[in-house]
């Protein structure tokens, strides 16, 4: 295998550059001194795989060349038990497109698919042996330390499904299970990794390693999910496609700290380059001309020195982007995967054609614009430099809470907006606040003279991460509404509620998934 001249600290050098995290380093360097590594790498089956995905799919390339035996785990069963993600006959799709398109990553890439060992969670996670450690952990975890485990990476509501709380003993069990030394995955996994560590011990199972990547930036800053249009460049884009997301990418001149086509060239390209291979950027003479970085912190320098132009920067990583999304293209324009793609990702139902308001969809200035979601409110800070402003992390099931600034101060107490389910504002412009970036709007209700001001209230059942929409209107929500054309400002204007302090557009309910009414005690009132 690839790797085996390698020294044991050549070996382990490679397995962990560009991890944020190591746990169980002295195990891994007595492994390296007698044999080589092997490791799992697990993804459940539900939102459409991403550009991102090339993070992990990087790492994997490094674990082959240090000589690991690498198995990739398509986790159906867990897709399952997270709360709300996927009905089980579309996983059955979704991890069969799963496997298609990771494996014309990999291709890609050119990590040869022999090395790899690909292994479906429910070929082996309903046996009776699984099944019976399954019982024997639950009669060890407490609910607090099930729920706390899965904070970051499983969907948290006031009344978790019972699967929720098993999730993160099953995603232990699977390092027993897969008979593997380590366990692999992003930072935001690492409560899991810990939860692993304590428990599968009092089985009489060895604590595994856990190696954990940083987590990427979004195209827009902040996290880059599947469920986030904006925040992530599909695999099967096309070029045109490709250019007008990253046109709309945050890309702040000079910022280092949340640029998301930074940390995709430094954790994907720079370790994808062969030897004598560096970034190259093509520009005109009076911009500073061509250049090639060999060096990633080279780059970033170069970067927060103001010395290349965001657009510049931009136009090379599409040519890059497009160098690695083209292989996967020519993969699925085979008819058979154009089908499956089609049958495990459907597009949206349409409204009814007699539902009278549905002839608004198709209007500019329609409510389906706005991405509004259910988020959770799982942390309440004062803002260090605005005496009337809130700085708020909200769970919207993705792999982070996100931080939004909130004028609430003068209006609801910490306690009142503590573990509070609130409507968000998902795609507005992300803007810096006092120095503090806000990556959304929570929705509240005000009354003329602007001394009442509440949060919508939602049903107790919303689930956080879940698309609220206005009754009669479909489609999908614009990437991020465009300031400049004043979306917003022109659609706020007939969002209000009713007499009744129901919250609508122009008298169209904005609904739950589940039709249920968001509400308020403060009637025929703005809602911004």
């Amino acid at each position: 295998m690839v790797g085996t001249t390698l020294s044991a600290d050549e070996k382990k050098q490679l397995i962990t550059r560009n991890l944020q995290e190591t746990l169980g380093e002295d195990k891994l360097n007595k492994v390296l001194q007698e044999r080589d590594l092997k490791i799992y790498w697990g993804t459940a089956t539900t939102g459409k795989p991403h550009v991102a995905y090339f993070v992990p799919m990087s790492k994997i390339a490094d674990f082959l060349k240090a000589g690991c035996e690498v198995t990739i785990l398509f986790a159906d069963l867990h897709a399952y038990l997270d709360n709300m993600k996927a009905p089980w006959p579309l996983l059955e799709l979704r991890t069969k497109y799963y496997e298609q398109v990771i494996k014309a990553m990999l291709s890609s890439i050119g990590v040869p698919l022999d090395k790899l060992k690909f292994v479906k969670g429910s070929d082996y996670q309903l046996s009776r042996e699984y099944t019976l450690d399954v019982y024997k952990l639950s009669s060890l975890v407490t609910i607090h330390d099930a729920k706390k485990a899965g904070a970051e990476v499983v969907k948290q509501v006031e009344h978790p499904l019972l699967s929720c709380l098993l999730y993160p003993g099953l995603q232990g069990l699977d390092e027993e299970y897969l008979k593997v030394d380590a366990q692999f995955g992003g930072v935001d996994q690492r409560k899991i990794f810990t939860f692993s560590e304590k428990y599968l011990p009092q089985l009489g199972y060895e604590k595994r390693i856990h190696f954990m990547n940083p987590m990427v930036p979004g195209l827009a800053g902040g996290k880059m999910s599947s469920s986030e249009e904006d925040s992530k460049i599909d695999l099967l884009d096309s070029p045109a496609n490709v250019k007008k997301k990253l046109k709309k990418a945050f890309c702040e001149p000079g910022n280092i700290a949340d640029n998301g086509l930074l940390s995709f060239i430094k954790h994907v390209l720079f370790s994808l380059f062969k030897e004598g291979e560096g970034f190259e950027i093509y520009r005109a003479a009076d911009n500073g001309g061509d250049v090639t970085f060999y060096q990633y912190a080279e780059l970033e320098q170069y970067y927060a020195e103001n010395k290349l132009h965001p657009g510049d920067l931009k136009a090379s990583v599409e040519k890059y982007i497009n160098r690695l999304l083209d292989p996967i293209r020519k993969t699925f324009e085979q008819p058979e995967l154009q089908k499956l793609t089609a049958a495990a990702y459907p597009p949206p139902a349409k409204v009814k054609a007699n539902a009278a308001p549905a002839a608004g969809a198709a209007d500019e200035e329609a409510p389906h614009r706005l991405d509004i979601r259910v988020g959770k409110v799982i942390e309440v800070a004062r803002h260090p430099d605005a005496d009337t402003l809130y700085v708020l992390k909200i769970d919207l099931a993705e792999a982070q809470p996100r931080t939004i600034i909130s004028g609430l101060v003068k209006f609801v107490t910490v306690e009142e907006l503590d573990q509070r389910l609130v409507a968000v504002l998902c795609n507005l412009k992300p803007s810096k606040m006092r120095g503090i970036l806000s990556e959304g709007m929570v929705l509240c209700t005000s009354n003329a003279d602007h001394t009442v001001v509440e949060p919508i209230v939602l049903p107790a059942s919303a689930t956080a991460g879940s698309r609220l929409s206005f009754e009669g209107y479909s489609g999908t929500p614009d990437e991020q509404l465009n300031p400049k054309k004043k979306v917003w400002e022109k659609l706020s204007v007939d969002f209000k509620t009713n007499a009744d302090g129901v919250a609508v557009w122009k008298d169209n309910f904005l609904l739950t998934p589940e039709g249920e009414q968001l509400t308020s005690k403060l009637a025929n009132c703005a809602i911004k």
